[in-house]
Order: structure tokens, then C-alpha cells, then sequence
């Protein structure tokens, strides 16, 4: 199974943007990458990096800034729980037009939040754009626009719209990104949502769907909140839309939920506009299996929710569909050559590493 295990990866660039911003906030770096098992090596070999050992060095970043949306724009500094209180809130919306009209609702209130999603339907579409909240002085928000990194604002509607398509459980068809600023050099390289035009030099930074597509009804629950929570922002991540590889795209589907209820072939299919012919067939064509990404997305979130400390080894067992904890024991064992408990002791050993340089030469 080892030899087939293939991380997902995203831009080494999102890395370094992450350690300047900590930089900036007054953390060690290199103190940083040491407390998640991250060697510094890894930053200078590669154009790509491990989807979720970034999540990892993500989740330790906001610890010690305590703000929940480092490295995003929102104006503040978000307390801790915010995030959670927000998909809370969510979850019992109908569909994805109304989630986004009660989340500016909730960043109006919430501490912290000095921007929030506005929805306004254009021309036949609905564009979600950035907007300040009300309180905000004349002037105020345009300030903090100019005054905001591309790189930052790009990121921002990035995850809005991956944490959408996580709401609903399925890809949201993405028909344009708008942005106030000129096309930066790096951009193309960061452009992970897989819109069909990208504009630049626009009067506001925005999503754009066509409008039946925010009317998909939500698929998430309070209890798959809880689980996105522990892990976040992974789920988030590693939505890679834009990826040539097509086997990345069912596994983008596939992450969101890695438990013994993965959507079957059928429903991937649907998702991908595809019939269950052409998956499998494509699939075949990259060397891999429908079951075979499946069983690799459940090794991959198990080593990601091994660096979870408040969660058991018996509680990632159930997270992965694993009816009892001695399953999910052989499983990583025959996955990695160490047991779970022996991982979390040693982190930095070479089970995570070797899985997935394995998985390179296939």
C-alpha cells in the first residue's frame, strides 16, 4: 500500500508566505518548523509541499498568533473559537446562498472581523465579494485593501470558496475571480481555484457562480463540523481544483470525508461531470484505482490527525471508518512499518517520508 501512497501537494510558496507572516508577528522560524517535525531542507528541495504537514504548521501558527485567521483577510485579529461557532451557525442553513448570507451576518457581530462576504447577483450570476462590515469609518476598508498583500486577498476567496464546496460536499463550478489589484508575476503559480477567467484591475475583489449553483442544498452536520474543526485548515488545503493530475481531483473529493461513508464511484462521478466509465478508465490511465485513492486518502489524514494531540488513537480509528482500533493498527503498520503510537512518539521519523517518496516513483 506504501508504495502507492502519494500526498497531496501544494505550492511551496503558500510555506514561505506562512513563515514570513510569522516573521512578521515575532515568531522563530526556525523554531516553528522544528515544534511540527518540518525540516528546513524540505522548503529548498521542492517546488511543491505536503498538503498536510503544511495544515500542521498552519494549526501551530495560529496557536501562537491566538487568531484564527492568520494569514487571511479579516481586518483583526479572530479570537480563538470563532471559526467553530461560524460553521456551528452554518450547518443548519438550506443551501450555500444562505450560508453565505448568514456568515456576513455572524462577522458583523463577531470580534475580530472587519471584512465580510457580501452576496449580490449580477447580470444572471451571484458574486460573493469583500466587503467591510458596517461599523467601519469612511475610508476605512478601502485602506485596508490597499494596504493588503494580492497574495493575501487571493488566498482569502481561495478558501471561501473551498470551504463552500466542503459545505456542500461537492465542487462548485467557479465562472470567474474578480481582483481590484494588477495580475502579480507569482500569481498563476497560487491559482488553485479553478475558475474559468480570472480579471484583474477589477473595482472589487469577488467570487462569481452561476446562481443555480449556490442553491445546493448543505451536507454537513454538527458532528462533521467537530471532526472538520480538529483538523482545520486542511480540509481546506488541499482543494487543489486547478491540478492536470485527474486522480488529485477525485482524491480532492475524496478528503473531505476519509470515514467508512466515502461518496462511491458513482457519486465522484457526478461530481466530476463525468460518467463512471470515463473515471475508471482515466484513473487506469495514471496508474491507479478508484479503492486504491481511497485507501490512500485514509493514510494520509491518519498521519495528519496523528500530529493532533486531544485526538486518541481510538478516535482516529472511528474518523477512518476502522470498526476497531486493533484494524486501524495493522493497517498504518502495514502502511508505514510503525505502529501509531510509535509515529506520534517520533514524528520526524522516516515513515511519513518514505510512504510518500515511495509514492513519487509510481
Amino acid at each position: 500500500m506504501s508504495s502507492e501512497a502519494q500526498d497531496i501537494r501544494i505550492p511551496i510558496a503558500y510555506v514561505q508566505r506562512l513563515l514570513d507572516e510569522a516573521a512578521k508577528h515575532g515568531c522563530d522560524c526556525n523554531e516553528l518548523l522544528t515544534s511540527v517535525g518540518i525540516g528546513a531542507s524540505e522548503l529548498k528541495s521542492t517546488a511543491a509541499f505536503s498538503a498536510a504537514k503544511y495544515g500542521r504548521l498552519y494549526q501551530r501558527v495560529m496557536w501562537l498568533a491566538q487568531n484564527e485567521c492568520f494569514g487571511m483577510l479579516s481586518g483583526g485579529q479572530v479570537r480563538a473559537g470563532s471559526f467553530r461557532l461560524l460553521c456551528l451557525t452554518l450547518v443548519n442553513s438550506a443551501t450555500v446562498h444562505q450560508a453565505i448570507t448568514l456568515s456576513a451576518e455572524f462577522m458583523e457581530v463577531c470580534r475580530g472581523f472587519r471584512v465580510k462576504p457580501v452576496l449580490e447577483t449580477v447580470n444572471g450570476r451571484d458574486r460573493v465579494i469583500i466587503r467591510g462590515i458596517s461599523s467601519l469609518a469612511k475610508g476605512e476598508f478601502e485602506r485596508l485593501i490597499e494596504e493588503t498583500n494580492p497574495n493575501v486577498i487571493h488566498t482569502t476567496l481561495a478558501v471561501w470558496h473551498r470551504f463552500y464546496c466542503w459545505l456542500v460536499g461537492r465542487e462548485i463550478p467557479l465562472a470567474r475571480l474578480h481582483f481590484s489589484f494588477p495580475r502579480p508575476k507569482a500569481f498563476s503559480a497560487l491559482a488553485q481555484s479553478e475558475a474559468r477567467e480570472l480579471l484583474f484591475e477589477q473595482p472589487e475583489n469577488a467570487l462569481e457562480y452561476e446562481s443555480r449553483y449556490l442553491d445546493y442544498p448543505l451536507v454537513q452536520s454538527v458532528q462533521t463540523v467537530e471532526d472538520f474543526i480538529r483538523t482545520a485548515p486542511y480540509h481546506l488545503v488541499i482543494s487543489d481544483g486547478s491540478a492536470s493530475s485527474f486522480k488529485t481531483k477525485v482524491k480532492t473529493i475524496l478528503n473531505r470525508d476519509v470515514s467508512e461513508s466515502m461518496p462511491a464511484a458513482e457519486v465522484v462521478a457526478e461530481r466530476l461531470n463525468v460518467s463512471v466509465t470515463t473515471l475508471r478508465r482515466r484513473l487506469q490511465q495514471e496508474g491507479t484505482s478508484y479503492q486504491k485513492l481511497k485507501d490512500e486518502c485514509r493514510m494520509e489524514a491518519a498521519f495528519h490527525y496523528l500530529s493532533c494531540p486531544d485526538l486518541s488513537n481510538t478516535q482516529i480509528a472511528a474518523m477512518l471508518g476502522f470498526d476497531e482500533a486493533s484494524a486501524f493498527f495493522r493497517a498504518f503498520k502495514k502502511w508505514t512499518g510503525v505502529t501509531p503510537g510509535g509515529y506520534r512518539k517520533n514524528p520526524r521519523n522516516d515513515a511519513f517520508n518514505s510512504a510518500l517518496h515511495s509514492s513519487s516513483t509510481h
